[in-house]
């Protein structure tokens, strides 16, 4: 019988560095929890399941930054959407690798990681981004 893996934030962030998209399966009523959190928001139990997230999806919506707060001004313009992803859940994120002009709704995407530069105690970021497959 394999071991069972911790249920909290500091294991999301381990598997997010490995390239793993992680949430929580409500063992009571099998809603996913995405980003993990310790009670389910469906029916309030506190028991979960760590089961692994789809990276491809498709976008649902979308924006175009033209004015950045001051960490991503460099980046203007850039775009931000909100992808489903296969099992249904949706989360946001930037949308790179395309030009601006070729990005539609309903176009497939596939999320990415990247590293952060930051070399600080934990949790150190694990930055991730849409982009087309």
């Amino acid at each position: 019988m394999s071991e069972q893996v911790p249920f909290t934030i500091e294991q999301f962030y381990k598997w997010a560095r490995q390239g793993k998209v992680m949430g929580g399966k409500c063992k009571k009523c099998g809603k996913i929890q995405f980003p993990p959190r310790p009670l389910c928001d469906n029916c309030l139990s506190q028991e979960f399941e760590w089961t692994e997230i789809p990276t491809k999806g498709k976008l649902l919506t979308y924006t175009i930054i033209h004015v950045a707060p001051t960490q991503f001004q460099s980046m203007a313009p850039y775009a931000v959407g909100i992808v489903q992803f296969e099992n249904g859940l949706k989360l946001p994120g930037m949308i790179k690798d395309v030009a601006l002009e070729q990005i539609k709704i309903g176009m497939p995407l596939t999320m990415v990681f990247e590293a952060c530069s930051t070399t600080g105690q934990w949790p150190q970021c694990q930055r991730y981004h849409f982009k087309p497959p």
